[in-house]
């Protein structure tokens, strides 16, 4: 069987049968970093594709069958990135990925399920806290700014992300302006496509006032084109730039601590804790996915609760 038939019976999902020792791991890979590209799941294909460049790294020049890809190699890839110096959640993230891969390949029928990740780490460390007091979100609300600068527009997207529940920063520069619908905010989670709602207080408002004149279809002037591919590059390039200004802030209100795009979502759910609000409505209000039994419990929320909570949590703000 050639290559290209090879990757033609991939691409079908693994409906023509083919010799299991046929199936290579990096082309496997490779298809599904252009599959993910082809449905515009562009962050998802970019962190395939480096756990793909570090396999083959791995491998150092060889070739490796599906069939072939045991607990042995798995235990032995583990032990090269450690070589390297990688921390656990950094291997993790590759191992992660690496099982997406296989379990696929086993649901294809490409290769028979054994529990190969067994004997290695495929979980999440906690890492150190990333949550600001209120008083430190208070201070960076009211600093004065140069109207129009990317500093202001970072502190005023860090503050957004805060009063909206800890919304994440790929969301909010993909947010447009008719995601405002009747005084709320309506938008799907990039990471999970979940649908949120969110209650325009006056405070989240002001911030978008600032912006009305953005000529862009986007709410922030984050993002200008509505091609998936450029738009993805210029996602990057603000996220970067964004996290840099967040570093200007940090020493700028003295936090003690370096202001990343993670820590309005970390500081909003620990102030909701601080105040007594349920779990349950702290899990709801940031869209989380994780624990099936909470979300269970959760799916009977309404909307109107979570947004009274996010109301007293901001009230501080004004």
């Amino acid at each position: 069987m050639t290559r290209k038939t090879e990757r033609a019976t991939i691409l079908n999902g693994g409906r023509r049968r083919v010799k299991r020792c046929d199936v290579q791991v990096l082309d496997y890979m490779q298809v599904q970093v252009e599959q993910l590209r082809a449905t515009n799941r562009l962050g998802t294909a970019k962190n395939y594709e480096k756990a793909m460049d570090s396999f083959r790294a791995f491998l150092d020049g060889g070739r490796l069958a599906l069939a072939d890809f045991t607990e042995e190699v798995v235990v032995a890839y583990n032990a090269h990135l450690v070589k390297r110096g990688l921390v656990r959640n950094s291997i993790s993230f590759y191992m992660r990925i690496l099982r997406a891969v296989y379990n696929k390949a086993v649901r294809q029928r490409l290769v028979r399920q054994e529990p190969i990740f067994i004997e290695v780490y495929t979980g999440i460390d906690q890492t150190r806290k990333r949550a600001v007091s209120e008083s430190v979100i208070s201070e960076l609300y009211k600093l004065q700014l140069p109207e129009g600068s990317v500093l202001a527009l970072s502190r005023d997207v860090f503050i957004f992300s805060y009063c909206t529940r800890g919304m994440a920063f790929v969301d909010i520069a993909h947010l447009r302006k008719r995601d405002l619908q009747c005084g709320t905010i309506i938008y799907r989670r990039h990471k999970t496509g979940q649908l949120l709602v969110v209650r325009v207080e006056p405070t989240i408002q002001r911030i978008i006032d600032r912006y009305a004149s953005n000529a862009s279809p986007y709410l922030f002037p984050l993002l200008s084109s509505e091609d998936v591919a450029e738009a993805y590059g210029q996602y990057c390039v603000a996220l970067n730039t964004y996290n840099r200004q967040l570093g200007r802030l940090s020493q700028m209100v003295g936090c003690g601590c370096k202001l990343t795009s993670y820590t309005a979502r970390h500081s909003w759910a620990t102030a909701a804790r601080k105040h007594n609000v349920p779990l349950s409505v702290i899990s709801a209000g940031m869209g989380h996915t994780s624990e099936q039994t909470t979300q269970i419990y959760l799916m009977a929320l309404e909307n109107t609760v979570i947004d009274d909570a996010n109301r007293w949590i901001i009230r501080g703000l004004e």
